[in-house]
């Protein structure tokens, strides 16, 4: 792949990430569905892991996890360094144990959801914020709406991965 090839697909990939980072921001948090609205940016993470693996997948979470931190309000900097090591993790996950498909990436953005919201409802608890069932009311439902968000994200990735022309993975 020549230089101008990889800063092609990347680009592709970055708009690609627009719709769903302006649906994720803006529209999704207006109508909330069981009081909460869905994350789609860490959905994005593990489906370009899945298609393109794990280097790859490193890459794209640390852009991503830096838009969602510079993007909303109150980060500290941690979702860099997680949607990195999610990208890498089910990158892996994927080249090794599961496949390009469908469920390989359902399975992917379960575990990055569901950690990600482990590390959240951790954290609400360390800090004495509210207790545990009423962190499990918002956090069951938000994993849930959002992974129901899997299948649009998976189809828009899906797309630009066969319009640049990523490499398989074995």
């Amino acid at each position: 792949m020549t230089r101008r090839d990889f800063i092609h697909k990347w680009l592709v990939y970055a708009l690609g990430l627009l719709p769903v980072w302006l649906l994720d921001a803006y529209i999704l948090p207006r109508y909330p569905l069981w009081g909460v609205a869905p994350m789609l940016l860490p959905l994005t993470v593990a489906a370009v892991a899945v298609l393109e693996g794990a280097y790859s997948g490193t890459g794209f979470g640390m852009a991503v996890g830096l838009l969602w931190e510079l993007a909303y309000p109150g980060g500290f900097g941690g979702l860099v360094f997680y949607l990195a090591l999610s990208g890498m993790a089910m990158g892996s996950v994927a080249q090794y144990a599961l496949s390009q498909s469908f469920p390989g990436c359902l399975i992917c953005s379960a575990g990055v959801l569901g950690l990600l919201d482990c590390l959240r409802v951790v954290r609400m608890l360390f800090i004495n914020a509210a207790g545990l069932a009423d962190l499990l009311q918002v956090t069951i439902p938000e994993f849930l709406w959002s992974l129901a968000w899997t299948p649009l994200v998976w189809l828009l990735f899906r797309a630009i991965y066969n319009r640049v022309g990523g490499t398989r993975l074995a």
